[in-house]
């Protein structure tokens, strides 16, 4: 209750309804100076921009940002009365704990939503502590099985996941060696040992042999490894037709880089979920080393003009378009779909709009987003190989614009 000038005591809520009124006519002829304003919806960008993964990390905060910024100059959120995004940015440093730790800060914030956090290890723990709190994770990367077979109902992986990934590079390494008539019949895999590349290395040595290729060895490194001389020297000893790497950025790119100044040159280097080989910064560093590479992996559909456009953007900002750009690109437009039907930043609300989507107006090589107990059924990978100094897909055909190229030359 407030107390009027005439002594009257005046309720609140009068009080409140004859201050807008006046406040929308003006006053003394003066025109109205408040106006409403489109409240924030504040959303958490999670992931590691420092430690080891950082160069991955940063890439994946700038595709963020740049959905974020295109959204709020487009008008925000429709159905919201224009809200805009508000991004609050958190780093994991490239560690589970700390990316648990910084779920907790953006709860306390009041974030309706997070998207990140690239690394699997860091995903297994943000998305358990996402879901103490209701908070629906949008994965953007992460792919061990792990991050959606726990039943967490708040978590949503948009890119697929490890045993799609690893079943499609199989099928297509079969495709590619019948077609070339079977030269290659051993492989080495060398992996990270983290969540990620060791469950790839156990999901490989379980497939591989049914499809008649003999795994020679598995080399486990360290992250960060900052010398591939022993392990270089151990491929050439065993000498097997392909070599499959699956590790990030760094040690991806001084693995091949020690390979070539070593003059180890296997049939193939066929990566899955390769670091680097899928990766505009490596093709323009390193030239040389990268040439042939072949890589399973996150891709955009070459053929988009909205994806196309979005990488001049990218290049005119002087980064690289890579996955980690536009996955999280359009993470935050499978976001702001579901805000716009949902109408409402209540997390609740939210995690039933993102469970029920069928957002198609993306551009990765996918049909529309269905999700089956948090992962987006319809999301695939594709295949892609370096030629000439750029970044071709092979396969599938649907979606490819240049022919492999296998074996590789041997100089």
């Amino acid at each position: 209750m407030t107390i009027g000038k005439t002594g009257f005591r005046v309720s609140r809520r009068r009080f409140l309804a004859g201050t807008a009124v006046t406040a929308a006519a003006g006053i003394g002829g003066f025109p109205a100076i408040l106006k409403a304003q489109p409240r924030t919806i504040k959303v958490g960008i999670l992931h590691p921009v420092t430690g080891p993964l950082a160069p991955s990390g940063q890439q994946c905060r700038l595709g963020a940002k740049l959905a974020i910024d295109t959204i709020n100059a487009n008008g925000g959120i429709a159905s919201m009365g224009g809200a805009k995004l508000e991004p609050i940015y958190a780093d994991a440093q490239s560690k589970p704990d700390v990316g648990a730790a910084e779920v907790e800060k953006l709860n306390e914030a009041g974030a309706a939503a997070i998207v990140g956090p690239f690394a699997s290890g860091i995903a297994l723990a943000t998305t358990q502590a996402a879901a103490k709190h209701g908070i629906p994770h949008i994965v953007d990367v992460g792919v061990v099985d792990q991050v959606v077979t726990r039943g967490l109902t708040n978590t949503f992986r948009f890119g697929p996941g490890l045993s799609k990934i690893v079943d499609t590079a199989i099928e297509n390494l079969v495709a590619l060696n019948n077609q070339a008539g079977k030269p290659a019949k051993t492989v080495m895999i060398v992996h990270e040992e983290s969540a990620f590349g060791a469950g790839m290395a156990k999901t490989l040595n379980e497939k591989l042999p049914a499809m008649g290729f003999e795994v020679l060895e598995t080399i486990p490194h360290a992250n960060p490894t900052r010398d591939f001389n022993n392990i270089a020297l151990k491929i050439k000893g065993r000498n097997p037709d392909l070599l499959i790497p699956s590790n990030y950025y760094n040690e991806f790119v001084l693995l091949a880089r020690t390979l070539r100044q070593q003059k180890i040159r296997p049939k193939a280097i066929y990566a899955v979920l390769g670091g680097a080989a899928s990766q505009y910064r490596f093709v323009q560093e390193f030239p040389d080393a990268a040439e042939y590479i072949m890589d399973c992996n996150h891709w955009f559909d070459p053929r988009n003009p909205v994806a196309l456009e979005l990488k001049k953007k990218v290049e005119a900002e002087k980064a690289f378009f890579s996955y980690e750009v536009f996955l999280n690109h359009e993470c935050v437009r499978l976001l702001a779909d579901a805000l716009e039907r949902a109408a409402s930043a209540d997390r609740g609300a939210l995690t039933q709009a993102l469970a029920a989507s069928g957002w198609g107006n993306h551009f990765m090589p996918y049909g529309p987003t269905r999700f089956v107990n948090g992962q987006n059924v319809g999301a695939a990978p594709v295949n892609t190989q370096v030629l000439g100094k750029d970044i071709k897909v092979i396969f599938p055909k649907d979606f490819a614009n240049a022919k492999p190229v296998f074996p590789a030359p041997k100089a």
